[in-house]
C-alpha cells in the first residue's frame, strides 16, 4: 500500500523525546501553517512502509509530491528561503563533503540526546523561540534619528566658520576645483546638493532641513523617506565638508544610515548587515592594531599614553592615566581580545552572541566616559542593538510600546522593495568583504573590483580601524596675535588643552571640528595642513564666521597684524603636581610651528 501523500510539509519526529519537542515548538513557531508537525507515535501507522525504529532514530519530513527528506537534511529542509539559516541546505546540497558530515552530525546527537539538550540550553537557553527584531528596529530607528540630530546640529553651528563664503575651506572653491579636474563626472564623484547652489543660506539650511529629518525618524513619521533624506544631506555635508568631515564616524553614520532605509519591521538580512558591520567595525579595529607594528599595542603599553594624547580629553582620562602600569596593561589586552576574538561571536548561536555584544558595550562605555569622540560610540551603541532581539530588549521599552509592538503585524516587503532590498545587500556584502579582505592582506589582495570603485562615491560601505597606531606623546599648537611684533596675545579653543589649570569635560555628541583638527595639525607640518594657512588668513581678516569658532578672540576690535603659532609639549600633571599647583596639565616649550605672517601689503 502507498503512503499517504500530505496536502502540505509534514514534519515527523519522536514526541517521547524532550529536546525533540522542545526543537519542534521552535520550527513550529518559525514557519507557522507552511509545515505540519506530527509525533511519530500518531504518525507512523499511517506509514507502514517505514519502521517504527527509523522514525525514533531520525527525524522525517514527507513532501506533497512524495519526497521524503531525514536527518539532518529534513532540519535544513525546514529552513529553505529564509535568512541565514536557509544557506544550510543549499551547503548540503551543493557542497562537497558537506552532506556526510551533516549527517554524521546528525546522528551523533541522535545518540546524545543529554548533550544535545545541553548545548541547547547553554547556547539558546530554556523555552527558545524565533528571534524577532520588531521592537529592537523600532528602537534603533528612534535612536539613529536622535544621532542624526546631534550630528546636524553639531555641524549645523560650525558649518559657516568651516565651509562658508568666508569660512577656512569654502565649499565654493571645493566645487570649482572639481569641476576644473573631474570635468563633468565630479557630480558623480562627489554626489551632493550644494552642486546647485553653495551659499551660505543653502549650507545653514541644509542642517536645519537634517534636523527637521531627524525629529521625524524619532516621530516615526514618513520615516522612510526622512531616512532617504538624511542620508542624501549628511552625505552631501560630508563631502563638502573636506577634511572637517573625513572621520570614520562620519562614515559609519553613512554606512548605518543607508541600511536603516531598507529596514522594514526587523528585515532579517538588514539585521545580519548590521550585525556584519559590527564585526567589521570591532574586527577591523583590532586588525589594524596588529598590522601595523605599533609597539604600543605590540606590548600592551598602549593606554599608558591614550588618555593623555587623544585629541580632546577630558577629567575621567586624567584619573584613568593614574591607574598602575599592570591595570593600564591588562586593559590594552582586554582590548585587543574584545576586538579580535570576540567579533567571531556575532555569527554564533544566541547566548554567546549576547556575550560579546556586552562585552562591546562595556568597551564603548569606557571609551566615552574616558574620551571625547562626539557621536562615534554611541552610534556603535546603537548598531550593538542588532547583536540582541526583542525578547531581550522589550524591557527596555515602555509597556505600552512594548505590547503594541508584539501584536503588530510585519508586512513583509513588495516584489520591488524585495529585490531592492536583496540586491543592496548583495552589493554591501561584495564590495565590504573585498575591503576587508584588502585591509587584512594589507592591499596584496589586488585592485578592487568596478562594483567596489562604482559604490565608493556614496560612502555607504567602508573600513574602520580606530586607533590603529598610538600617539605618545602630546603636542600642542597655540596660536598667537600681535599688533606691535613684541606683545603676543593667544587664541583660546573651546575644548583643546590650553590653560594649564584647564581640562575638558564631555561634549558627546558634539565635534568642535577646528579643535579636532589642530590635533591633526600637531601630528603633521603646516606645509601638509592647507587648511591651516586658510585658517591663519581668516584670523588676520578677523572673519566673524571663524573667529566665532573660538573660546577667546583676543582681537575683538580689529584684527592682528601678524599670527604665529607655537609648538608646545603637554603633559598630564601627577597627583602631587596637581595637588601642589592645581594644573591638570605642564608643558614644555619645543619651538616655532609656523612663523609670523601678516597679510600681504594692498
Amino acid at each position: 500500500m502507498a503512503d499517504p501523500v500530505p496536502a502540505r510539509p509534514l514534519f515527523v519526529y519522536d514526541g517521547d523525546c524532550g529536546i525533540c519537542v522542545e526543537w519542534v515548538n521552535y520550527w513550529r513557531a518559525l514557519t507557522g501553517a507552511a509545515i505540519d508537525y506530527c509525533p511519530y507515535q500518531q504518525a507512523a501507522g499511517q506509514y507502514p512502509d517505514i519502521a517504527p525504529g527509523k522514525f525514533a532514530r531520525a527525524v522525517h519530513l514527507f513532501f506533497p509530491d512524495s519526497r521524503i527528506a531525514t536527518g539532518a537534511d529534513a532540519t535544513f529542509q525546514i529552513y529553505r528561503g529564509r535568512f541565514p539559516q536557509g544557506l544550510l541546505a543549499i551547503l548540503y546540497r551543493w557542497l562537497p563533503g558537506f552532506r556526510p558530515l551533516s549527517e554524521a552530525g546528525y546522528s551523533f546527537f541522535a545518540d546524545h540526546r543529554g548533550l544535545l539538550a545541553f548545548l541547547t540550553h547553554f547556547f539558546w537557553g530554556r523555552n527558545f523561540q524565533p528571534p524577532v527584531w520588531t521592537a529592537t528596529s523600532w528602537m534603533f530607528l528612534r535612536l539613529l534619528g536622535l544621532i542624526y540630530l546631534g550630528a546636524f546640529v553639531s555641524f549645523g553651528t560650525q558649518i559657516t566658520g568651516l565651509i562658508g563664503s568666508d569660512g577656512i575651506l569654502p565649499v565654493t572653491n571645493f566645487l570649482t576645483a572639481l569641476r576644473e579636474h573631474f570635468g563633468t563626472r565630479a557630480w558623480s564623484l562627489a554626489p551632493m546638493v550644494f552642486w546647485f547652489d553653495a551659499g551660505d543660506m543653502t549650507l545653514v539650511g541644509t542642517c536645519v532641513a537634517g534636523v527637521l529629518l531627524a525629529l521625524l525618524v524619532v516621530c516615526n513619521v514618513f520615516a522612510t523617506p526622512a531616512l532617504v533624506a538624511l542620508f542624501l544631506l549628511y552625505l552631501s555635508l560630508v563631502i563638502a565638508g573636506q577634511v572637517f568631515m573625513a572621520f570614520q564616524w562620519d562614515m559609519l553614520l553613512l554606512e548605518a544610515g543607508a541600511l536603516a532605509i531598507f529596514l522594514r519591521g526587523g528585515s532579517t538580512i538588514i539585521v545580519w548587515l548590521y550585525r556584519w558591520l559590527v564585526f567589521r567595525f570591532m574586527f577591523l579595529g583590532g586588525m589594524v592594531k596588529i598590522i601595523s607594528g605599533d609597539r604600543t599595542w605590540d606590548s600592551l603599553t598602549a593606554l599608558n599614553y591614550h588618555f593623555e594624547t587623544q585629541p580632546l580629553p577630558n577629567v575621567a582620562g586624567w584619573y584613568a592615566h593614574q591607574l598602575p602600569e599592570s591595570a593600564l596593561m591588562g586593559l590594552t589586552g582586554a582590548t585587543l581580545i574584545i576586538e579580535l576574538l570576540l567579533p567571531f561571536l556575532i555569527f554564533a548561536p544566541r547566548r554567546p552572541r549576547m556575550f560579546a555584544a556586552w562585552c562591546f558595550i562595556l568597551l564603548q562605555f569606557a571609551i566615552l566616559l574616558t574620551g571625547n569622540y562626539n557621536f562615534f560610540n554611541l552610534l556603535t551603541l546603537c548598531i550593538c542593538l542588532f547583536l540582541f532581539d526583542d525578547a531581550a530588549l522589550r524591557c527596555l521599552l515602555p509597556r505600552r510600546i512594548a505590547l503594541r509592538l508584539q501584536a503588530a503585524r510585519v508586512e513583509a516587503p513588495g516584489r520591488i522593495a524585495g529585490a531592492l532590498t536583496w540586491l543592496f545587500a548583495a552589493i554591501v556584502l561584495f564590495s565590504s568583504s573585498e575591503l576587508l579582505l584588502s585591509t587584512i592582506s594589507r592591499g596584496q589582495s589586488g585592485p578592487l573590483s568596478p562594483i567596489t570603485r562604482a559604490a565608493a562615491p556614496c560612502r555607504c560601505i567602508n573600513n574602520y580601524g580606530p586607533f590603529a597606531v598610538m600617539t605618545t606623546v602630546r603636542h600642542e599648537i597655540e596660536i598667537e596675535g600681535s599688533n606691535d611684533g613684541s606683545d603676543w596675545r593667544v587664541y583660546r579653543f573651546p575644548h583643546k588643552p590650553g590653560p594649564l589649570n584647564g581640562i575638558g569635560g564631555w561634549i558627546i555628541p558634539h565635534q568642535p571640528r577646528v579643535d579636532w583638527q589642530m590635533w591633526f595639525a600637531a601630528l603633521s607640518n603646516p606645509d601638509r595642513e592647507p587648511w591651516f594657512r586658510n585658517f591663519l588668513f581668516r584670523l588676520l581678516q578677523n572673519s566673524p564666521a571663524v573667529t566665532a569658532l573660538l573660546a577667546e578672540n583676543p582681537f575683538l576690535d580689529a584684527p592682528p597684524r601678524w599670527v604665529r603659532a607655537r609648538f608646545y609639549r603637554y603633559e598630564f600633571t601627577t597627583p602631587e603636581q596637581r595637588a601642589e599647583t592645581g594644573d591638570w596639565w605642564k608643558r614644555t616649550l619645543v619651538g616655532e610651528y609656523f612663523p609670523p605672517a601678516s597679510l600681504p601689503a594692498d
